[in-house]
């Protein structure tokens, strides 16, 4: 007899959804290379989200270990295509630290490679990630879209697109998006709103602008939030107004 999915009852307004990571949020700032001590505090709030019932799949990048784009000038011996795919393992790398850091909390996990990786990972294929979401397993997507060229921004929002995702959270080591560089200009201004058109128009950087344009196609809601204040994801998942919400329209009303 079939066995039938457990209930998911979810405490906030999102049933489903993807989180994306970048690979720098698994070193500490301005370092390379895989923090335990960062994995373990990423871990534990995913962990304490999906205990509201939500379906949580995260899409990882690899930059702290390697960007394909470091090999795009001429003078390096390596192809571009081969540096993207070097990229793409990276992020199984991140996955397999990922997975063990949310099972050594209790979680039930699984690590999908779109990059065919048996020994270590299971085949990316929608209809099975979409079980193991079901099921109640935080499942972990790795090697991007599979193909070079493409980052692991468009990734995310593609996986989101395919596994019927209600939002694409992306975590970031900043508030939301800002109208400068937070960073270098203490005078930029975060926005709480934006429309995906705002995005383009202003060039703004949330994520890519062929992640946008699925977003936008889609009408898929995209959050840029904080993840390095605790507590942060799973004020996202309940709904709370942290961050910038990147939409098709705005809905606060003016003051």
């Amino acid at each position: 007899m079939p066995v039938s999915p457990p209930t998911t009852d979810s405490s906030g307004p999102y049933q489903r959804l993807v989180l994306k990571l970048s690979g720098e949020s698994f070193a500490p700032p301005g370092e390379r290379g895989i923090s335990m001590q960062e994995i373990v505090q990423i871990a534990s709030q995913t962990y304490r989200a999906a205990q509201q019932g939500v379906q949580i799949a995260i899409v990882i990048g690899g930059g702290n270990i390697l960007r394909g784009a470091r090999f795009t000038s001429g003078n390096s011996c390596i192809q571009e295509a081969t540096a993207h795919y070097m990229g793409m393992l990276a992020t199984v790398i991140n996955g397999l630290a990922l997975q063990d850091a949310l099972e050594s909390l209790g979680c039930e996990t699984r690590l999908m490679s779109t990059v065919k990786m048996d020994g270590v990972a299971e085949p990316f294929i929608r209809r099975r990630a979409k079980r193991h979401l079901e099921k109640g397993r935080i499942v972990i997507l790795a090697g991007g879209t599979g193909a070079p060229f493409v980052t692991t921004d468009t990734a995310a929002a593609q996986k989101a697109l395919e596994l019927d995702a209600e939002i694409l959270m992306k975590a970031t080591r900043v508030e939301g998006v800002y109208s400068d560089d937070p960073e270098k200009n203490p005078h930029a201004v975060l926005y709480r709103e934006l429309t995906y058109k705002q995005v383009r128009e202003q060039d703004l950087r949330v994520m890519d602008s062929t992640a946008i344009a699925h977003c936008m196609e889609h009408n898929l809601p995209i959050l840029v939030f904080n993840y390095r204040t605790d507590g942060n994801i799973e004020r996202a998942v309940r709904g709370e107004q942290i961050g910038t919400m990147v939409r098709a329209k705005l809905e606060s009303k003016p003051t």
